[in-house]
């Protein structure tokens, strides 16, 4: 399956795009060399409890995982992801 999820580096979150022009988004800063810390996920009112949280998430890693980078989850949706998705503990600094 494609990944759906892009690196909008100059607002400097992972997006993915919505029906109606709306995105979903985590925001991350640079958290020291090759490290990036996830510090907002936001998902539209109207999308949620649809998966897209997950979807997102799961685009965002694969992308960071991609890169060879690794994340502190500084987000309470992200650090939840993790705990349910062991296979991408490796990308935790």
């Amino acid at each position: 399956m494609e990944n759906k999820v892009r690196d909008n580096k100059q607002e400097a979150r992972f997006e993915l795009a919505l029906e109606g022009g709306q995105a979903a988004y985590v925001q991350y800063e640079e958290a020291g060399e090759g490290v990036l810390a996830l510090t907002h996920t936001e998902v539209p009112a109207e999308f949620e409890g649809k998966g897209i949280g997950g979807a997102l998430v799961k685009g965002a890693l694969e992308i960071v995982r991609g890169e060879g980078l690794k994340i502190v989850p500084a987000c309470q949706f992200v650090s939840a992801y993790l705990r349910r998705h062991p296979e991408y503990q490796e990308l935790v600094d």
